[in-house]
């Protein structure tokens, strides 16, 4: 049985309707598909950026310089290291207070302090402000220290005022004996700055 002109009309409708569904349907796919891969792309690449951040500040950090101090010699020296075992200590140069009247001591590889670098120097310069020959807790001598160091295969150099904890003992013979106890840092600075610094830190105590 043919169809009329009006079943014809609405067959053809419904096929329209059918494509019509069928583009809608293929397009939300589509963009489903492209929400799916830009919600992939974007999570991955806050995960690297912020994997990239936590590496470099990690890397910030370890190049970050902090010595340790371990007394020897009967406290007549400090032997200096960094505290990160990455780090290779190249030289280093010590400064003191300008009141000492002593230029910087330099050393090479085997990083320390000696007491004989500044002793006589310090207890003139205590004298001279009325201090007692001996200490009964720890005194404290700040110092400005210049270090040339390894890490990663990078050449740094780190500026810091530090802190030398000694004791002055007494000798059977007079006078007395620095004992040095160890090391603290203040604080970081710059080549130009630590002079100055290490004035006023000197005159504060």
């Amino acid at each position: 049985m043919s169809e009329t002109p009006e079943q014809a009309q609405e067959r053809a409708a419904i096929r329209r309707r059918w494509i019509t569904l069928g583009e809608m349907l293929a397009i939300a796919a589509v963009a489903i598909s492209g929400l799916t891969l830009w919600n992939s792309y974007s999570d991955r690449t806050h995960k690297e950026a912020d994997r990239t951040a936590e590496e470099r500040k990690a890397s910030t950090r370890a190049a970050i310089l902090l010595l340790k101090a371990t007394p020897t010699d009967d406290g007549r020296r400090l032997a200096l290291a960094p505290v990160n075992a990455d780090q290779t200590v190249q030289d280093q140069s010590i400064a003191f207070p300008s009141a000492l009247g002593l230029a910087p001591v330099t050393t090479t590889g085997d990083a320390r302090i000696e007491a004989g670098w500044f002793d006589s120097a310090l207890k003139k310069a205590r004298k001279a402000r009325g201090r007692p020959d001996e200490s009964k807790g720890d005194e404290r001598l700040p110092i400005a220290i210049t270090t040339r160091y390894l890490i990663d295969g990078k050449l740094l150099t780190d500026v810091a005022i530090y802190d030398v904890g000694y004791v002055l003992e007494g000798r059977l013979l007079g006078g007395s004996a620095v004992r040095l106890r160890g090391l603290s840092i203040v604080r970081r600075t710059g080549a130009t700055t630590a002079p100055a610094m290490l004035d006023r830190r000197w005159q504060g105590r």
